[in-house]
């Protein structure tokens, strides 16, 4: 098959003929059709996120499903499909209990095993961690869900429940945040973005934010708001955000952390006398299981939420390595994302 594989870290991937995947038993290997193109992807190509060389990247995708292994009775082949990028073990209490984005056993395509910038990609545990796509979620659309705009599904419907009517800050507009800002404004919620950037901000306002600013400012917020916000979202990582975003927090409120806190920032400090005379909650989100994409692909299919207006690029297989190499320079929030598509 073709794929796009790097064999060191910043190294300039390349598009070569690789080993087609085993399919092996309880798994399947899918015919992808689309594979989105993430800045997790980038991660691991420079080294910050370390994975087995050589590596196929990709954790985003559509496609057809091509094999199934033995076991496997919910899917087979010619099934329209996507799976989380989180593939879960199926068989662990987290699994069995529907938390299955955070399974102990987790794997994932383009970081343990080769991923979707490919012709093929293999799916472990496949009853558990395929999803159906339905006839009105084009290739396109379902690529760009499994990581960005599923996580942020999950922070606001699973993790800190967003009511239609309640306020939400989310603090960063980039490709989690706008995803968060499109789900909350389909959910009937009122949202405050907070972007440094002019374009950001504006793009916020384009999918749905109620009002912007270049910063949280905790007192310019709780006016706005009547006391502060009912959820908060920080889709940056840092401790400066995260603190804005607790800050910003009305009595009861909900912070939810999608931004990933690393190295030093990961033991940040956070104002624990205000979490417990306030009663706030703090949770964090990890992607999303498979088993939670119902909801978020009947928004999709009844028209209410179109993660179409957060594409920004379609290429093709072939151009994938160079869309990567491309993260080394910040994008701007109207670039969008950039979904590959793979013919044969």
């Amino acid at each position: 098959m073709r794929a796009i594989v790097y064999d060191a870290v910043g190294e300039p991937p390349r598009l070569t003929e690789m080993p087609a995947p085993v399919c092996a038993p309880g798994g399947a290997v899918i015919d992808v059709t689309a594979t989105g193109i993430c800045r997790s992807d980038w991660h691991a190509w420079r080294g910050h996120d370390p994975v087995p060389l050589p590596m196929i990247p990709g954790h985003e995708f559509a496609g057809v499903v091509a094999a199934v292994g033995e076991g496997v009775t919910r899917f087979a082949p010619g099934d329209r499909v996507t799976a989380p990028f989180v593939n879960a073990c199926g068989r662990c209490a987290w699994c069995l209990a529907g938390q299955a984005q955070v399974c102990p056993q987790q794997t994932q395509p383009g970081f343990t095993h080769p991923g979707s910038y490919a012709e093929q990609v293999a799916v472990r545990a496949a009853d558990f961690n395929l999803v159906q796509l339905p006839d009105a979620v084009d290739d396109v659309a379902a690529a760009s869900l499994g990581c960005r705009f599923a996580t942020a599904y999950h922070a606001l419907t699973a993790q800190s429940r967003l009511a239609a009517g309640e306020w939400l800050l989310v603090v960063g507009c980039g490709g989690v945040g706008l995803s968060a800002i499109l789900i909350a404004a389909a959910l009937g919620a009122r949202i405050v973005a907070a972007d440094p950037s002019p374009a950001a901000r504006a793009r916020a306002l384009d999918l749905g934010a109620t009002t912007v600013l270049p910063v949280a400012d905790p007192d310019v917020l709780a006016d706005l708001t009547g006391g502060g916000v009912h959820v908060s979202l920080d889709a940056v990582g840092s401790p400066a955000t995260a603190a804005a975003c607790v800050g910003s927090l009305r009595r009861r409120g909900r912070h939810v952390q999608v931004g990933l806190m690393l190295a030093e920032d990961a033991v940040a400090p956070l104002a624990w006398g205000d979490l417990v005379s306030r009663e706030l909650e703090i949770v964090g989100s990890h992607g999303m299981a498979a088993s939670d994409y119902p909801g978020l692909l009947e928004l999709i299919a009844g028209g209410r939420l179109d993660p179409h207006r957060l594409v920004g690029r379609v290429i093709d297989l072939a151009g994938a390595g160079d869309a990567l190499m491309a993260m080394d320079a910040p994008a701007g929030a109207e670039a969008g994302l950039t979904v590959a598509t793979v013919t044969r």
